[in-house]
């Protein structure tokens, strides 16, 4: 499961998302679903005091150490899943989750725990699959969810990212959304994507 994960999150499409989102981290950044590290190249390095990359597989680590050495950042694992962030209340100047709140198993107790440490001021970047707009796709989303996670690492399809984010307390500043290009026409269910940036209320 780790190799797959590794090739489906790396695939080029997403890369114009990283590209995005992930830039603006600055701080002490904490990244949620760290994985194998695939966000690494995309920091900018000067902007970075301290990265905490923090995921519960931790036979994804022999990958994410071999990115972490050609980083060029100062970056520390941590070994547990988001529920239950082991950091202090109001430490952190950046949380980032790309492609990782489909897949906690408790995403509300997850994003209450970001939102706690996350300093005034300080912000959540976001890049995640989810909930298309159609009715039409909605149903197939629904439909597909209980297979999809049996196969896919407790991957859902249908979670509605806005309305997670509002519900645990954020604001949404900037929201971007639009399906993967190229993906739009043969597997909509899989392809809606929202991204931005969010800040604790």
């Amino acid at each position: 499961m780790p190799a797959l994960l590794d090739r489906v999150c790396a695939l080029p499409v997403l890369d114009q998302y990283r590209r995005t989102v992930v830039p603006l981290a600055r701080g002490r950044v904490l990244e949620v679903g760290f994985g194998t590290g695939l966000n690494l190249p995309y920091y900018a390095v000067d902007r970075v005091e301290h990265l905490w990359g923090l995921d519960p597989g931790l036979e994804m680590q022999g990958r994410a150490l071999a990115r972490i050495a050609e980083s060029g950042l100062d970056v520390q694992l941590i070994g547990c899943s988001g529920e239950e962030i082991p950091m202090q209340t109001d430490s952190i100047d950046t949380v980032l989750v790309t492609y990782t709140l489909c897949s906690i198993p408790d995403v509300t107790q997850a994003l209450g725990e970001m939102r706690r440490v996350i300093k005034p001021g300080g912000r959540l970047l976001f890049s995640e699959h989810g909930l298309a707009p159609e009715p039409g796709v909605q149903g197939w989303q629904h439909r597909l969810t209980p297979p999809w996670r049996a196969i896919a690492g407790g991957c859902h399809l249908n979670r509605d990212v806005p309305k997670m984010l509002r519900e645990s307390g954020f604001r949404i500043d900037r929201l971007e959304q639009g399906y993967f290009p190229g993906m739009a026409g043969w597997f909509k269910p899989l392809a809606f994507n929202s991204w931005g940036v969010a800040t604790p209320q």
